[in-house]
C-alpha cells in the first residue's frame, strides 16, 4: 500500500463499534462502490478549512498484511476485524455512493446519521438493486377451506328455509296418515261388543203421549207375540186415551197397546202386531248374581236411542222406593233392587240390564240424583244425571209380574195381612194400634194374625236380614211370591220372638 504524502489530511480515529472505512484503491485497480462511513451525531464533522490545516498524523499500522485481490469477505478489515451486529431498522438504507472521493479530497458536510445506521451492514445479503422476490401465491388450499365454508352456509340456510316451510305447512305433496289394515268385525260373544250386538235388535224405544204430556223410555221383547216389558211410570200417560210407538233398533216403528200395569212393582207390559222378525231377550236368574258381576245396560238416555253403558253389581238387595208424587202412596214402587254403576239416565227406564252372556237381570228402573234423596228418573230434582247410583228391579220379580199381567192383565203381591206405624222413629217396622179407618192394625184371620203378631210388635228381621223402617219391611215382603213363608223375628215387651208366616196374596193396581 502506498504511504500517503505528508499534506494529506490526517486519518481519522477508527471507532471500534461503526463499521471503519474501506482502503483507497490502488491506481491499476478500479475503485470499488464503497458506501460513505457513518458518522455518529456525538462526532460533529470538521470544517474543511480545519482539516486542511491540521498536520497529517503518521498513518497506523494495519491489521494484517493487505489482500491484493481485496475481495471479501477476505479484504478489509480482516477477519480480526470485530464485525458489527446485523440490525434491520425501520428506516430506509440510504443509496450507496457512486466514487470514494479522491485522496485530499475533503467531503462535503453531512448531517446527522441515525444511530441505527450500521445496522445496514450485512455481507451475505442482498446489496442494493437486487432484485425483490416475486409475490407468494395464494394457497389453493385456503381458496378451498374458503369455499367450502361458504357452501356449508348456503346449504344450511336452504335447508332452514325448506324446514320452516314443511313445519308451517304440514309437509309436501298429499298427505296420507298410516293406519292399521281392516279387520274383522266380529266379538267375542262374552264382550260389551258382541253382549251390545246380540242384544240390540230385542231392544226398542217407546215414545209415550197422552193425558196433556209425554215421555220417552225403553223396553225390551218378551216373546214372539210382541208383547214388550217396561216401567209402569214410561206408559202412565197412556193409561186410558195414550198413544205408544215403538221404534226398533234396526229404524222400524210399530204402534202399541197396554196391557197391564203394576204401580207396586212399577212394571207395565205392551204390545205390537203385525211385526215379524222379532228377537226376545233371554232371561237370566237374579238370584244367582254376585256383587261385581259385569252388566250391560241398553236405552234411550235424553231419547238417544240404542245407547250402550256397562259397569258392575255394586250391590244386591237394596230397598228403595220410587213414585209418590200423587200423594196418597197408590203410585209408590217398592223395589229390592240391584244397584249398578253403569250409567243410567232418564229415558233408560224399562230396558234390559244384561249379565256376562247377554241374559236379562234386571229392568232398569232407578237412579239416585246428586242432591237429591228421591229414587226414579228424575229423583226429587227433576232431571238429574247419572252419578253411578242406578236401581234395576230383579228380573225373577219382574218375570212373575210380566206373566201376571199378560195372562190376567193385573199382578198379585204378597202381603202379611198388617198395618204398619209409618211414623214410627224406632229401629224396625212397627205394627200399628189401629189400621186405616178405625179398622184393626192386624187383619183377622190373615197371614199375620195366624202366626200370633199382635199391634205394638217391631219387627226387626225378616228371614235374618235387618229391616229399619216400614218401607224396608215392604220392600222385602214384595221381593217375595204369595205362599212363601217368612220367618218374622221382632220384639215384644223388651223380648225377642220369632214367627213364621206364609205369605198371603193381594190384587194389585
Amino acid at each position: 500500500m502506498p504511504e500517503p504524502a505528508a499534506e494529506a489530511p490526517a486519518a481519522p480515529t477508527v471507532d471500534m463499534t461503526k463499521e471503519p472505512a474501506a482502503a483507497e484503491p490502488t491506481p491499476s485497480e478500479p475503485a470499488p462502490a464503497v458506501p460513505a462511513p457513518a458518522v455518529t451525531a456525538a462526532e460533529p464533522v470538521p470544517a474543511p478549512e480545519t482539516r486542511a490545516a491540521a498536520p497529517a498524523p503518521a498513518a497506523p499500522r494495519p491489521l494484517h498484511e493487505p489482500d491484493e485481490y481485496r475481495t471479501p469477505p477476505y479484504g478489509e478489515p480482516g477477519p480480526w476485524a470485530p464485525a458489527p451486529p446485523v440490525q434491520h431498522p425501520a428506516a430506509p438504507v440510504p443509496p450507496p455512493q457512486a466514487a470514494v472521493p479522491p485522496q485530499g479530497a475533503v467531503p462535503p458536510p453531512q448531517g446527522p446519521v441515525p444511530p441505527h445506521a450500521w445496522g445496514q451492514y450485512d455481507p451475505w445479503g442482498a446489496g442494493p438493486g437486487a432484485v425483490p422476490p416475486p409475490p407468494r401465491k395464494k394457497s389453493r388450499r385456503g381458496l378451498a377451506l374458503v369455499g367450502a365454508l361458504a357452501f356449508a352456509l348456503l346449504t344450511g340456510v336452504i335447508g332452514g328455509g325448506v324446514g320452516a316451510y314443511v313445519e308451517r305447512n304440514g309437509g309436501i305433496g298429499t298427505v296420507e296418515l298410516p293406519q292399521a289394515e281392516a279387520g274383522s268385525a266380529d266379538r267375542a260373544p262374552d264382550s260389551v261388543a258382541g253382549i251390545a250386538a246380540g242384544a240390540l235388535p230385542g231392544v226398542v224405544t217407546l215414545h209415550v203421549s197422552g193425558g196433556g204430556s209425554a215421555g220417552t223410555g225403553t223396553g225390551f221383547v218378551l216373546d214372539n207375540r210382541g208383547h214388550i216389558l217396561t216401567n209402569n211410570h214410561v206408559v202412565d200417560a197412556a193409561a186410558t186415551s195414550g198413544d205408544i210407538t215403538v221404534t226398533f233398533s234396526s229404524g222400524e216403528t210399530a204402534s202399541a197397546k197396554l196391557i197391564g200395569k203394576d204401580t207396586g212393582y212399577d212394571l207395565a207390559v205392551v204390545q205390537v202386531t203385525g211385526v215379524r222378525g222379532l228377537k226376545p231377550l233371554p232371561l237370566g236368574n237374579s238370584d244367582d248374581v254376585r256383587v261385581g258381576d259385569p252388566v250391560v245396560a241398553i236405552g234411550a238416555p235424553f231419547d238417544l236411542s240404542n245407547t250402550v253403558t256397562s259397569g258392575i253389581i255394586s250391590a244386591k238387595e237394596r230397598p228403595i222406593t220410587a213414585g209418590g208424587e200423587k200423594g196418597d202412596g197408590s203410585d209408590i214402587s217398592y223395589v229390592d233392587a240391584l244397584q249398578t254403576d253403569a250409567p243410567i239416565n232418564p229415558g233408560n227406564s224399562g230396558g234390559p240390564l244384561l249379565d256376562g252372556k247377554g241374559r236379562v237381570i234386571g229392568i232398569n228402573s232407578a237412579i239416585r240424583a246428586a242432591g237429591g234423596s228421591g229414587e226414579g228418573d228424575g229423583g226429587s230434582g227433576g232431571q238429574a244425571g247419572s252419578i253411578g247410583l242406578g236401581f234395576a228391579i230383579p228380573v225373577n220379580q219382574g218375570k212373575r209380574v210380566a206373566e201376571e199381567l199378560i195372562n190376567t192383565g193385573k199382578a198379585t203381591h204378597p202381603v202379611i195381612g198388617v198395618s204398619l206405624d209409618m211414623q214410627f222413629n224406632g229401629d224396625g217396622a212397627r205394627v200399628g194400634d189401629k189400621g186405616k179407618d178405625g179398622t184393626p192394625s192386624v187383619t183377622p184371620d190373615g197371614p199375620a194374625a195366624k202366626a200370633g203378631l199382635r199391634p205394638g210388635d217391631v219387627i226387626t228381621k225378616v228371614d235374618g236380614q235387618r229391616v229399619h223402617n216400614g218401607e224396608e219391611l215392604i220392600v222385602k215382603i214384595r221381593a217375595h211370591r204369595p205362599g212363601d213363608a217368612l220367618a218374622l223375628t221382632l220384639t215384644r215387651d223388651g223380648r225377642e220372638l220369632t214367627r213364621t208366616v206364609t205369605l198371603g196374596s193381594a190384587q194389585g193396581t
